[in-house]
């Protein structure tokens, strides 16, 4: 039996939403001082333009974003309304002061491109957040 198609669109993006979110995590969990230095593996170094480096608090925010990339990935893994609209607020509670800090705190020389860069993952995690949210919660074919 085909799954209904809410549910397959659900599970794509909370795939867009974990994988992101579980490798960032990974990376500072495991190797804190890199993933601050280097975050994203390109330029702009996003993370490294918000000063100083701490072991604790990297280790910390990736270990929240960890958990935010295993809890979409279950969601997309088991599709059931509860899993989703758990990972999905999960997602939107990290999301949205995580958008909201970098939108009021520029990072140490950051240039328009380099925002566009560093906000544009950003508000689509908040708006992709909210979009599985509002769809899991209102579509009946969605267990």
């Amino acid at each position: 039996m085909m799954e209904p198609i809410p549910s397959r669109r659900l599970r794509i993006l909370l795939i867009l939403l974990g994988v992101p979110n579980l490798v960032a995590g990974l990376w500072a969990v495991v190797a804190p001082r890199s993933w601050f230095d280097d975050f994203p593996g390109w330029a702009p170094r996003l993370v490294a333009a918000h000063p100083p480096y701490n072991d604790h608090l990297a280790t910390d925010a990736g270990a929240g974003l960890l958990t935010i990339g295993i809890l979409a990935l279950v969601a997309a893994w088991k599709p059931r309304r509860h899993v989703i609209v758990t990972a999905s607020l999960g997602c939107v509670v990290f999301s949205t002061p995580h958008l909201l800090f970098h939108v009021f705190e520029s990072g140490d020389g950051l240039g328009n491109t380099d925002r566009v860069a560093e906000l544009g993952p950003l508000v689509l995690a908040v708006v992709v957040s909210l979009y599985v949210l509002v769809d899991s919660l209102t579509h009946p074919e969605v267990p």
